[in-house]
């Protein structure tokens, strides 16, 4: 007879991905969120290191965040004709970059570059 311990616990993947995901939240603790789900933490390390080396996707949704926005206008010097006028739009990611975007960037491409810039 085996003890009940010993018994081999299945997480479902999206569980596994809600519990790594809240890993890393800003405050949060491996320790903490094992605990809190009832999980080993030393399985939790294990599930967070498969997903970063990308044997298994964490595919969680992030949630929408608001992020400043500063609109400048454009001094125009007496004398000089207006320049023409250009939709563009800056975006800074997280305080290290800065991207700047016209009105015909592509955006399945911008949000492939924002994607790269977020896991750096």
């Amino acid at each position: 007879m085996g003890s009940r311990g010993s018994r081999k616990r299945s997480w479902p993947e999206a569980l596994k991905r809600e519990i790594v995901a809240a890993t890393f939240a800003p405050g949060s603790s491996v320790s903490i969120v094992a605990r809190q789900y009832d999980v080993n933490a030393n399985q939790v390390f294990s599930w967070r290191r498969r997903y970063r080396e990308g044997t298994s996707p964490l595919a969680v949704p992030s949630s929408p965040s608001l992020i400043p926005v500063t609109i400048t206008a454009e001094k125009v010097t007496a004398g000089t004709a207006p320049p023409s006028v250009t939709e563009k739009i800056e975006i800074d990611v997280g305080g290290k970059y800065r991207v700047h975007v016209g009105s015909d960037f592509d955006g399945r491409a911008l949000r492939r570059v924002l994607d790269a810039l977020e896991r750096r």
